[in-house]
């Protein structure tokens, strides 16, 4: 039989059967939905490798391919020019109809026949892809929101082999744009134009693991999974996790600055990434592959490769410090009458959860009904109450007795405190799939609604969800406002959903989303980056000098401008037409 414990009208009830629920008279019958992923959690013990579901791959996610004029990309042609005897016509692209029309560089070249040779020889014939099926893949963000012109895809297996392709490029001043696993969400991995595109998936070999200081070196092109899952059979894990991990690539997540669910736990990539080799526009290899975790000679100079997003340079080595993988993981999802409770509650889990707390999740109920209504097989853990907000809390640590104690002894005192009103302890790896699966599974979701519109913004804990209230005044009807995101590390996901593209609700939501978050001392972006969807609202968290001298290193590392152009700095600080 179940073991019962009772405190101020609150239950407990544990079995090997059933999830432990926390509220009042809770219906212990209600089942959680069973997922083929999750916790791998077997005879009552957690283990921290979590199979998730890769919700963000493009090939498992219902796109929504209707596109909106001016928002999503007019692709206009004029005048027919003749540059290297070669006909083409000036490009220019609207990203937003309150953006400046963005026109092609004309100083940069088009691809030749003759390229082609120079690149084939360099790469072999299999190599160097022009075809069209495969190049309409690598044009296009996995949204379907951002769409370049390529006419071709490169893919090197070695550092040398991109050094030489960067020469050259550089020497015929031809635009290139560095790929991973393009699951980003600002434009920042997909051309603009006609930028030759480098695919560094086939650079994706482990070079060492110290098993000793957990330090890993690898190639770019390694998915985050399968680094994991190698790390994994060590006895460690990645830093990070991403519900894109089963696509990204190490190279994009450090390029991008990659945050995620264990950033709480674990902090940023700038604190974890020890070393990077990074190739320049010019061809330059710089070996900044350290593998030591002290290192006070000159300037760091790697940082300046993490979330740069490719345009000072392409990363093509990493050097990584990795965790132990602790064995004891529990996963709790919660209920909270208000956004106050959800602020409070991670108080008081940072307070008495300390060492083991590793992951702090939000979302508030408009994200919980539209994954409930667009997702098969997902269920809200605690009908049929309907909440104001959910938050997910993790932790992972060493003796599963004292962490499970420990969780339970905080479960009880917050919601003696008021800040919990309901919640379920996932008890086996289905039950802890299927939490996650609510909170990843917002992204597909929202695509599956229709039209929408992501931003990721860094605020202040305390005024995290007043953008959103203020949002769905200013909208109405027009739109559902959902808010959701890592309350940990105060970093909301403000997503708009409407059921098509309309340039009336943009113009209502920028520049006023901007603005707002600059009044209130934020950033416009807190781990996505800025891409082509921002580069021109950085003034909006960095200033004027900030971006000037920004400008003046991209200058220095990239004189003619070839790498990933039209993304990261505003378009009236790029190399001049």
């Amino acid at each position: 039989m179940g073991k019962w414990r009772r405190t101020s009208q609150h239950l407990l009830r544990y079995s090997s059967g059933k999830y432990l629920r926390l509220g009042k008279n809770p219906n212990f019958n209600d089942p959680i939905p069973d997922s083929s992923s999750g916790f791998i959690r077997i005879n009552g013990k957690c283990f921290s490798t979590k199979i998730r579901p890769s919700i963000e791959h493009q090939k498992n996610v219902q796109i929504f391919s209707n596109t909106l004029r001016g928002y999503i990309g007019n692709f206009q042609l004029s005048i027919h020019r003749n540059v290297d005897n070669q006909s083409y016509k000036v490009q220019s692209r609207n990203f937003g109809s309150t953006t400046k029309l963005i026109q092609r560089n004309t100083s940069f070249a088009t691809v030749t026949a003759e390229d082609i040779k120079h690149f084939k020889e360099i790469l072999g014939e299999k190599n160097v892809i022009e075809d069209e099926d495969r190049l309409s893949i690598a044009n296009v963000d996995w949204m379907n929101k951002y769409k370049g012109s390529s006419k071709l895809l490169l893919q090197p297996r070695s550092s040398d082999e991109v050094s030489r392709i960067l020469k050259y490029c550089n020497s015929r001043r031809l635009a290139v744009v560095p790929q991973g696993g393009n699951t980003g969400l600002v434009g920042g991995s997909v051309p603009v134009f006609d930028e030759v595109i480098i695919n560094l998936g086939s650079m994706n070999t482990i070079i060492s693991f110290d098993e000793v200081s957990g330090i890993l070196v690898c190639e770019a092109g390694c998915i985050l999974e399968n680094l994991d899952s190698f790390l994994a059979n060590k006895g460690f894990i990645m830093p990070l996790d991403l519900g894109a991990k089963g696509s990204c690539q190490i190279g994009g997540n450090v390029s991008t600055n990659a945050g995620g669910l264990r950033f709480i736990r674990y902090g940023s990539l700038h604190g974890n990434i020890l070393g990077v080799e990074a190739v320049l526009a010019n061809g330059t290899v710089v070996d900044m592959l350290s593998t030591l975790c002290k290192d006070n000679t000159g300037y760091d100079l790697k940082q300046l490769f993490i979330g740069s997003e490719g345009s000072l340079g392409i990363v093509t080595k990493v050097s990584i410090l990795t965790p132990p993988k602790l064995s004891s993981t529990n996963l709790a999802f919660l209920a909270c009458n208000d956004f106050i409770s959800c602020q409070k509650l991670l108080l008081e889990a940072k307070r008495k959860l300390g060492e083991v707390l590793s992951a702090f999740e939000f979302l508030d109920n408009q994200s919980m009904d539209m994954v409930l209504t667009h997702l098969e097989g997902v269920r809200n853990p605690i009908p049929p109450s309907v909440y104001n907000f959910y938050v997910l809390i993790e932790t992972t640590g060493s003796d599963e007795s004292y962490d499970r104690e420990k969780l339970e002894a905080f479960l009880l005192s917050s919601m003696e405190g008021g800040l919990i009103s309901d919640g379920v302890v996932a008890q086996d790896i289905n039950q802890a799939s299927s939490f996650w699966r609510i909170r990843e599974g917002i992204t597909e979701a929202v695509m599956k609604a229709g039209a929408v519109y992501k931003y990721d913004l860094s605020l202040p804990v305390e005024k995290m969800y007043q953008i959103v209230e203020e949002m769905r005044l200013r909208l109405g009807p027009a739109a559902k406002v959902l808010g959701y995101g890592h309350l940990g590390d105060a970093n909301l996901h403000l997503n708009i959903s409407t059921s098509q593209y309309d340039n009336n609700v943009f113009a209502q939501i920028e520049p006023f989303v901007y603005e707002w978050t600059f009044s209130n001392r934020g950033s416009i972006s807190a781990e996505h980056g800025l891409g082509l969807m921002k580069a021109n609202e950085i003034h909006y968290s960095k200033s004027p000098e900030t971006v000037q001298l920004m400008a003046s290193i991209k200058k220095l590392f990239d004189s003619n401008g070839i790498l990933n152009p039209y993304k990261v700095l505003p378009h009236s600080l790029l190399p001049s037409n």
